[in-house]
């Protein structure tokens, strides 16, 4: 790779804004200098390149072949990195825009979302809730957070949090005096509460294919309310209203803060994961760059947790 000229910045700075005004007096006023300081700096720039930029009149300047040359280079170069600069402070000013399923907001991003506003104080993240197709042009999101089967069209999609399934019920239930939830048999006593995540969807588990992998045969499947959200169904649950078929993602915190329960080591495994999506055109935004960093370090830490 060639090395990088070694120009001075400074002078090439003073150059083209004195090329611009055709005076080294407007040029000193708009950079906050002298005009003995931009005279100078240009004389800087002339000994370093060995060519003659300006020809100096009695309070008067004109360019020189070289000098015009130079200078229409050089605005070019200074409004592109103007334009680069304006980018990232106003990406790192503005707010995130985040799209991602209600039950996904509730239970896993919002409890930890406290971290990350730790680390980037100046940042302020907009959740909005939604799992239908993203327009990031239309709808003017940054970033979504998807539960399906991934292989998303004209998008960069990348695989976050895997979802297995697992039952979870509040604690009082698991420990239930006349029927504790000891082996998976032992829900033919008790109410399964079911959610339309795993409708029409092949691969995501159902009660159905949970039972039949951990091995219970006395089981009736089917029976039981039916809530539109895997959210709704685990808040029946928490309310001590029956079991309900959790997604790891989504009972981390519940778990962990004891008002859920998992009774049974059986997992099902899921054809559908988290996945992060965002726009596959490349824009500099270290805001939303900083987000995502942050949403994979806690991926990793919760795919570590023992549920």
């Amino acid at each position: 790779m060639k090395p990088r000229h070694p120009a001075p910045l400074n002078a090439l700075r003073a150059f083209e804004t004195a090329a611009r005004c055709l005076s080294f007096q407007t040029a000193a006023a708009r950079l906050f200098v002298t005009p003995a300081a931009v005279s100078q700096q240009v004389k800087r720039l002339e000994a370093h390149l060995g060519v003659r930029l300006f020809h100096r009149g009695h309070r008067t300047v004109e360019l020189t072949a070289e000098g015009e040359a130079l200078a229409t280079t050089l605005g070019e170069l200074f409004a592109q990195l103007d334009l680069a600069l304006d980018r990232a402070t106003a990406a790192a000013h503005a707010d995130l825009r985040v799209s991602t399923m209600e039950s996904f907001a509730a239970k896993w991003l919002a409890p930890r979302l406290y971290r990350f506003h730790h680390d980037f104080p100046e940042l302020r993240v907009r959740i909005e809730t939604g799992d239908g197709h993203v327009d990031f042009a239309r709808d003017g999101v940054d970033v979504a957070i998807r539960y399906g089967p991934g292989g998303y069209p004209g998008v960069d999609a990348e695989r976050l949090l895997e979802a297995p399934a697992f039952p979870v019920c509040a604690p009082a239930l698991a420990e239930h005096a006349s029927h504790p939830l000891a082996v998976p048999d032992d829900l033919r006593h008790h109410t399964l509460l079911h959610d339309d995540s795993a409708a029409d969807r092949p691969g995501v588990p159902d009660w159905p294919a949970w039972l039949t992998g951990s091995g219970a045969t006395r089981v009736n499947p089917l029976p039981g309310p039916v809530f539109a959200s895997i959210y709704l169904a685990q808040e029946a649950a928490i309310a001590g209203h029956g079991v309900a078929l959790g997604l790891a993602p989504l009972v981390d915190e519940d778990l962990q803060r004891g008002r859920l329960r998992r009774p049974f080591d059986h997992r099902a495994d899921n054809a559908y994961a988290f996945w992060l999506v965002r726009p596959r055109e490349a824009v500099v935004h270290p805001a939303l760059d900083a987000f995502c960093a942050w949403l994979r370090r806690e991926a990793a830490g919760a795919s570590g947790d023992d549920c």
